[in-house]
């Protein structure tokens, strides 16, 4: 039965690659129709030639909209090789990888998943991955988050690859931590991932003792971090200096907190209070909520569930960001996944509506419903206007609290870190 089921599944991987390319290219020529500007890859572009010529980068304003600056210096040395193309063929490039980064991220989002501990007669086989993650990526590239993410030119796959390329490696592998590591010298975002990590190995060693790989691969990506940082001073040392003695600190740099683009507490807060700045409120609750969503990652990554766990860190990281921009929020996609996948193979409405919620969410643009210009209509919005520019942070604090009640309903397992399957219980398993 299970050879004829993957001989049907892999005759359906044609099918899933046809429905996927058709999306990709109806997706191309809506956004050549749109005019989409990928002002940002245009800002990575200067950054690259700026950092290339010795200028000041944290002076910079590229592009009639006149964008500073926010990543640290480490990413303008990854952004030379930017200036090379034309701005034409950069664009194409930049749209074609994106689409290719996307169906990976896809294909890693479903390796995580699936790679918990259980008996091998019961794991997906991998044709039958491949024709999953084609069909969810024809649908996953309409949602805003990827929309936007390839109308700006963004650099959000990327990040997400190299974060879920680490979550999906064995601890022990050598290179397992250099994608946080180098994503975080980038973005500094996902250093939450490392701070996971660390934790995750902290509860394994109180509970067995010894060394951890948890602890290891937390140490890998933290050195990943400071090598290529030091790598940036080293060639930047001026921007360096500037990046870490202030502009790190100038949360503002980015645009107005209250835009409705800003989908983090942050932002929230902001329109709830109606300020630019919502000050103290945002630091109690960032902290409640770093902690809250940080304890929800660690203990399902202690009983097994690391799925559960990178996903719940993902969350936990978009939120308590000063900024997180829509299109940040592609890790929508292994949210929705987890849900469905937990759903299809244990049943529960709850589990399934959730996921569907999270569907209708990120494809719904909702959150551009609510007028965001000209001038700063966010600061004056309605309690109804608020909901609508919330969506994106109340799906994730849904998400966390479905992620507390599986993991609280859930056995508790072994401490594991992400990327490390349960190889000898799912064999005693398979023996009994």
């Amino acid at each position: 039965m299970t050879v004829i089921v993957s001989v049907a599944a892999r005759r359906r991987v044609p099918l899933a690659a046809g429905a996927c390319l058709f999306s990709f290219v109806a997706f191309w020529a809506a956004q050549r129709a749109a005019g989409v500007s990928m002002i940002d890859l245009m800002v990575y572009r200067a950054e690259g030639a700026t950092a290339r010529a010795g200028g000041d980068l944290y002076a910079l304003r590229a592009t009639e909209a006149h964008l500073p600056m926010t990543y640290p210096p480490f990413a303008a040395l990854l952004f030379t090789p930017l200036t090379v193309p034309d701005v034409a063929d950069l664009r194409m490039l930049a749209t074609a990888g994106n689409l290719l980064l996307l169906v990976v991220f896809v294909r890693l989002c479903l390796r995580l998943i699936d790679g918990r501990g259980h008996a091998p007669g019961r794991e997906r086989p991998g044709h039958a991955r491949v024709e999953t993650a084609l069909w969810v990526s024809a649908l996953a590239v309409w949602s805003e988050p990827v929309w936007t993410t390839l109308r700006y030119g963004q650099i959000n796959l990327l990040l997400a690859v190299l974060v879920l390329w680490d979550l999906t490696r064995r601890p022990d592998h050598r290179w397992a931590g250099v994608g946080i590591g180098v994503a975080a010298a980038i973005k500094l975002t996902p250093a939450l991932f490392a701070v996971f990590l660390l934790l995750v190995g902290v509860v394994e060693a109180v509970r067995r003792g010894g060394w951890p790989p948890a602890l290891r691969h937390a140490c890998v990506a933290t050195g990943a971090f400071l090598t290529t940082t030091v790598a940036g001073a080293v060639v930047l040392p001026d921007d360096s200096r500037r990046f870490w003695t202030r502009v790190v600190f100038e949360t503002s740099r980015a645009g107005h907190t209250e835009q409705t683009a800003n989908q983090s507490l942050r932002g929230v807060l902001a329109r709830l209070l109606h300020t630019g700045e919502p000050g103290p409120w945002w630091t109690a609750g960032a902290v409640l909520v770093c902690a809250g969503g940080l304890g929800v990652a660690v203990t399902a990554a202690a009983r097994g569930e690391r799925a559960w766990g990178a996903a719940a860190c993902a969350a936990t990281a978009l939120l308590v960001s000063p900024v997180s921009w829509s299109h940040h929020w592609v890790w929508w996609v292994p949210m929705a996944l987890l849900l469905w996948t937990r759903a299809a193979r244990r049943g529960g409405p709850v589990r399934g509506a959730a996921a569907s919620g999270l569907v209708v969410v990120f494809c719904s643009y909702a959150l551009w419903w609510v007028p965001h210009r000209p001038g700063r209509p966010e600061l004056g919005q309605s309690v109804g206007q608020m909901g609508l520019s919330a969506v994106y942070p109340l799906a994730a604090f849904g998400f966390l609290a479905v992620a507390a009640a599986a993991v609280r309903r859930g056995p508790r397992g072994r401490a594991e870190c992400p990327g490390r399957p349960l190889r000898g219980r799912a064999q005693a398993v398979a023996k009994e």
